[in-house]
């Protein structure tokens, strides 16, 4: 790869960052799971919960989305695979186990579902915004 196209560095994100984003996908799921009781108790509290979780989400999964990029292009950009597969220095358990490792992130379509998710997450709120525009006029 050329200098010229050289991707930025991964890194680990901060502890808070990582629990932030596990605490805003838990939360959003939780959102979507009480908006039948919500509906029940205070229907108008329905959209704010709603739009918060699918905010929450499109957030939560573009995160994810960005994450399993990294990792992907981490194997590849350094092509790891064969290089662990060329090592004397792993037990062949220890190669193999590395090598499923990287094959499983390589090979997984999680960043689609992320992806796909994610733009879902948009198209929502903004037929809802279209319809309810609509609707009132």
């Amino acid at each position: 790869m050329t200098e010229k196209h050289r991707r930025k560095k991964p890194r680990i994100a901060s502890g808070f960052k990582i629990f932030g984003a596990m605490s805003l996908g838990l939360s959003t799921a939780i959102a979507f799971r009480t908006l039948i009781v919500i509906d029940h108790l205070q229907p108008d509290w329905v959209r704010p919960v709603w739009y918060f979780a699918v905010l929450g989400n499109f957030l939560f999964f573009w995160h994810r989305y960005q994450i399993t990029q990294q990792r992907k292009h981490a194997i590849q950009d350094h092509n790891l695979i064969a290089r662990i597969n060329s090592t004397n220095g792993l037990s062949p358990d220890e190669r193999e186990a590395l090598t499923y490792l990287l094959q499983s992130i390589k090979r997984s379509p999680e960043n689609i579902n992320y992806l796909i998710i994610s733009c879902f997450s948009l198209v929502a709120i903004a037929a809802d915004l279209i319809i309810d525009h609509f609707s009132k006029g």
